[in-house]
C-alpha cells in the first residue's frame, strides 16, 4: 500500500549494505524464519535506495544529508548510561500506564505490566519473536508495504527489536501502553550531522494487533539528547480487528540535528474503530508516512497531527487512505505551524475503489506560517472510482489573523503574549483531541515551552 512513483534508483548507501552483512550474520537462531524476509527487504533498498528529489513523493524534501552522512548501526554500540535519565522525562506516574524504554532500538526496562488483563500481551518484540512465534509470524511485515518504500524496506531488513502489542477478542486494556524509544550515542559529541562524523542509526519496530471487539491505547515516544546527532528510522505496523478501537500515537521530540524517517502502517476490519495522532516537534528532517487500508464496511478511521518548526527544519507528512468497502468514514485533520526558515510538507492521498459506495472521506490541512522566510507545501489528492460518495479535501496557509490580534490587544493583552495565545489556540484543536489526560498535559506544556509568555499562558490555563 503505496502511493510512491517509481523513478530511477538513487546509489544505495554501501557502509549500510556492509553493515547489514554483519548484522544478518548474528542475527539471532530464534527468528531463522525472518531469514528470507530480511533478504527481501534489502533487496528492495539496494533497487531503490535513499529517495531523491526526483522522485515525486519526495519532491519537497532533501534527504541528501542522509546520503552523505556515514552511519553505524545501533546494534554496534554500548548502551549508554544516559538513556534511563533521559527516558525519565517522558515517563508518566506508574499507576496510570504500561511502559517500556527502548535505548537505541532495544528493551530496557518495563513497568506496570503486571496489571494487564489475561492474554494481553505486551513486551519486547525481540522476546515475543522467541515465546509467540506463530502469532508474530502470522503479522510481522505483513502490513508493511515495501515496493517503492525504501525506508520501511530498510527497517525491515534489520528488523531486531521494538514492541509488541497483542490484545485478544473482547479484551478492554484500560492503561495506555506507553513505549519510549530514546536514541543516544554515548559519545556526547554534537554538531552538523553530515560533517563527516559517523553517526548512529537505529530501526525500532513496532507491531500492534487486536483482536475481535478488542480495545487498547499505544503510545510511542522518540526522544533524545539535545544536541544528539543520528538517524532514527522506526516502522509500525498495525492490525485493528472486526469491532476494535485503538487509539495510536506518535510522538517526536529529538535532538534537532538528527533524522526521523518513520513509517506507520495500518489495516481495519468491519466495524472497526482506529485513530493515530502524529506530533512532531524536533529533529532537522522529519518524513512520517501513514499508510491505513479500510479493509471492511462500517470502519470509522482518524488521522491527525501537528507539526511544529522553527530554524531550518523540514518536517514532512504523507498520508494514504484506501477505501476499498462501502459504507466506511474517514477524517484527516494535520496542523502545521512554521517560522524562521522552517518548511513544511503534507501530501494526503485518499483512494476510493470502485465498491466502496457511500464512502465519507475528509481530509483537512491548515497551516500558520510565523515569518516571511518560513515554507508550506501542501497537496490534498482524491482518486475515486465509486459513483455515490462523499469526498472533500481542503488546505490553507496563512499567518496570524491581524483582526484576532487586535481584539486581544484592545483588552489588555499585550502584542506578544496575544500572538503566543493565538498560537496555542491554532495548535490546541489537535491536542485536544488526545483521550489520555497525562500525555495532552505533556504536549499543552511542550506547545507552552515553544511560546513567548508561555509560563503566562500556561498560568491561565490552569
Amino acid at each position: 500500500m503505496t502511493t510512491q512513483t517509481k523513478t530511477a534508483a538513487a546509489p544505495p548507501k554501501q557502509d549500510i549494505l556492509d553493515q547489514y552483512d554483519a548484522f544478518r550474520a548474528g542475527a539471532a537462531s530464534a527468528s531463522d524464519w525472518l531469514a528470507p524476509v530480511r533478504e527481501d527487504a534489502i533487496a528492495r533498498f539496494r533497487e531503490q535506495g535513499i529517495p531523491t528529489q526526483k522522485w515525486e513523493d519526495y519532491r519537497f524534501t532533501n534527504l541528501a544529508p542522509i546520503a552523505r552522512t556515514k552511519f553505524r548501526h545501533a546494534s554496534t554500540y554500548k548502551q549508554p548510561d544516559g538513556i534511563a535519565e533521559i527516558a525519565a522525562r517522558m515517563k508518566f506516574a506508574k499507576e496510570t500506564a504500561v511502559e517500556l524504554v527502548f535505548g537505541n532500538g532495544r528493551l530496557m526496562q518495563t513497568n506496570g505490566g503486571e496489571a494487564l488483563p489475561a492474554g494481553v500481551i505486551v513486551m519486547s518484540l525481540a522476546e515475543a519473536m522467541k515465546s509467540h512465534t506463530d502469532l508474530v509470524k502470522q503479522h510481522l511485515a505483513k502490513v508493511a508495504k515495501l515496493d517503492s518504500a525504501p525506508m520501511a524496506a530498510l527497517n525491515t531488513a534489520f528488523i531486531e527489536d521494538g514492541l509488541f502489542v497483542y490484545v485478544p477478542k473482547g479484551v478492554h486494556v484500560e492503561k495506555p501502553v506507553h513505549a519510549i524509544f530514546v536514541t543516544d550515542s554515548g559519545d556526547g559529541k554534537a554538531g552538523a550531522a553530515d560533517s563527516g562524523a559517523e553517526r548512529l542509526v537505529s530501526h525500532p519496530r513496532t507491531l500492534i494487533v487486536l483482536g475481535e471487539s478488542a480495545e487498547a491505547r499505544v503510545y510511542e515516544t522518540f526522544t533524545s539528547r539535545k544536541g544528539d546527532a543520528f538517524w532514527s528510522n522506526p516502522v509500525t505496523e498495525v492490525v485493528v480487528g472486526e469491532n476494535a478501537r485503538l487509539e495510536h500515537l506518535r510522538f517526536q521530540d529529538e535532538s534537532g540535528e538528527a533524522f526521523h524517517t518513520g513509517t506507520i502502517e495500518a489495516t481495519q476490519g468491519r466495524s472497526s474503530w482506529f485513530t493515530t495522532y502524529s506530533f512532531a516537534f524536533g529533529c532537522r528532517i522529519t518524513r512520517n508516512d501513514v499508510n491505513l487500508a479500510l479493509l471492511g464496511e462500517g470502519i470509522e478511521s482518524d488521522l491527525d497531527g501537528l507539526y511544529i518548526g522553527a530554524d531550518e527544519q523540514l518536517i514532512d507528512h504523507h498520508t494514504f487512505v484506501y477505501h476499498r468497502e462501502p459504507n466506511c468514514e474517514s477524517r484527516e485533520f494535520y496542523k502545521g505551524i512554521l517560522g524562521d526558515k522552517a518548511t513544511g510538507v503534507f501530501s494526503g492521498k485518499i483512494l476510493v475503489h470502485q465498491k466502496a459506495q457511500k464512502t465519507d472521506a475528509k481530509q483537512t490541512n491548515r497551516n500558520l506560517l510565523l515569518s516571511d522566510s518560513a515554507n508550506v507545501h501542501t497537496k490534498p489528492q482524491l482518486e475515486i472510482f465509486a459513483d455515490d460518495v462523499k469526498c472533500t479535501h481542503g488546505a490553507t496557509i496563512g499567518q496570524i489573523d491581524a483582526n484576532s490580534l487586535f481584539y486581544l490587544k484592545t483588552r489588555g493583552i499585550d502584542e506578544v503574549t496575544a500572538r503566543s495565545l493565538l498560537i496555542y489556540a491554532f495548535a490546541g484543536e489537535v491536542v485536544e483531541r488526545v483521550s489520555f489526560p497525562p500525555m495532552r498535559e505533556r504536549l499543552q506544556n511542550l506547545l507552552y515551552d515553544r511560546l513567548p509568555n508561555g509560563d503566562e499562558l500556561r498560568g491561565l490555563g490552569e
